[in-house]
């Protein structure tokens, strides 16, 4: 395909991208998790109303958007406001000035890519209604679905929504766009296991869930499927926290609690994963009745082909980097392409970056103005749409 020039009225200058990495590196200083982004929504809907935008702010709880132009249709474009609960490792000046916060995923990044385009579009209005999510609680797979509920998103509900996310690994600004799945479903479940108490060197007049606990990690494991990710079979359950009783020589302990994070290719197999979890906790809880309540809910992502001819466009010319997609991590943006045709692009962010989620992930700068001109080429392209 032919590279779809960005109109000349939407060159990103200098000045507009250097503005916007001053943006990123604020952001990486000040990061906040989900729910919490208040700050963070603030800064963004100042820069949103001197750029000149109609901004809706609460949206979700703390997301903001920002509408530019206007007419008969509407395109979305998506990025996320939230930071991680990790503790940061020492690396650039601009680091985390929240103890044990950290923006190791790249929202950062993507917030002052959507600030650049922001910027190109307050000094020429596009010939369609853009609306610029910053959406909250990406990362507790929250987020999107408090938008949606939210009626003050029905004004803004779009024909079409797009979105980026960074990958690690992959050259830099290498494109990964596939239509179908892209991200994985996924869900938490913390279970606890109770029993009851007693001296250290009368264990035999309590009741230890220990030996529970030790049969449940590695059986829960054993329900993972070494497949392919694009497998529609793929299944992956991981241990991530255990506890038992508390830290005491003294104490035969009475509890324990387990999280685990389910995760399959497609909505449709994630039902099936968690019954058999749930009866295999059921079985190897035995007397200690276990409770088990659902966390950070995740719907698979599925790129929509109309969306996703848009990006292909938006991305003509570019470098490709075949294979990396459907990615095992979830990406909240999902649940929006279960009721607006929607589409992500993956854009290689280093072959020697640190992974997403890493103490030492930082986003590159230098993969600003990529996002930034597929996002303006793509808004041009739909602008054009009959």
């Amino acid at each position: 395909m032919i590279p779809q020039p960005v109109p000349n009225s939407w060159t990103l200058d200098p000045e507009t991208l250097s503005e916007a990495v001053r943006l990123r590196h604020e952001l990486h200083r000040f990061p906040e998790v989900s729910g919490r982004e208040h700050e963070t929504a603030k800064r963004i809907a100042t820069r949103m109303r001197w750029l000149g935008a109609q901004v809706v702010e609460g949206l979700g709880g703390t997301g903001v958007a920002a509408v530019f132009g206007e007419g008969g249709k509407t395109l979305m474009i998506r990025a996320e406001l939230d930071a991680l609960p990790i503790l940061e490792a020492e690396g650039p000046a601009y680091r985390s000035e929240h103890e044990g916060v950290g923006h190791l995923c790249g929202h950062d990044g993507h917030m002052a890519t959507v600030f650049a385009v922001a910027t190109a579009l307050s000094r020429h209005a596009p010939g369609c209604r853009v609306v610029l999510l910053f959406q909250p609680a990406e990362e507790t797979g929250a987020g999107a679905r408090l938008v949606l509920a939210d009626p003050k998103f029905a004004a803004l509900r779009p024909d079409l929504a797009i979105s980026l996310h960074n990958l690690p690994k992959l050259p830099l600004g290498a494109v990964a766009l596939k239509v179908g799945p892209v991200a994985c479903a996924s869900r938490g479940l913390h279970i606890r296991l109770t029993g009851q108490t007693s001296h250290a060197a009368r264990p035999e007049n309590g009741r230890s869930p220990g030996l529970a606990l030790s049969e449940l990690i590695p059986a829960l494991g054993g329900l993972s499927r070494d497949l392919p990710t694009s497998d529609p079979g793929f299944r992956l359950c991981t241990v991530t926290h255990a506890r038992l009783g508390v830290p005491s020589f003294g104490i035969s302990p009475g509890e324990a609690e387990l999280q685990i994070t389910l995760r399959t290719l497609l909505n449709s197999e994630m039902a099936g994963l968690e019954a058999e979890a749930r009866a295999l906790i059921e079985t190897a809880a035995g007397a200690f009745t276990p409770v088990i309540t659902i966390h950070d809910a995740f719907s698979h992502s599925v790129n929509d082909a109309e969306a996703t001819a848009l990006l292909e466009g938006a991305c003509a010319g570019l470098p490709r980097a075949e294979g990396a997609i459907p990615m095992r991590p979830s990406e909240d943006f999902g649940l929006f392409g279960t009721e607006i045709p929607a589409a992500m692009v993956f854009l290689g962010s280093g072959e020697d970056q640190p992974e997403l989620h890493n103490p030492d992930f930082d986003y590159p700068d230098a993969l600003i103005p990529v996002g930034a001109e597929i996002f303006l080429r793509a808004i041009h392209l739909f602008s054009q749409k009959p």
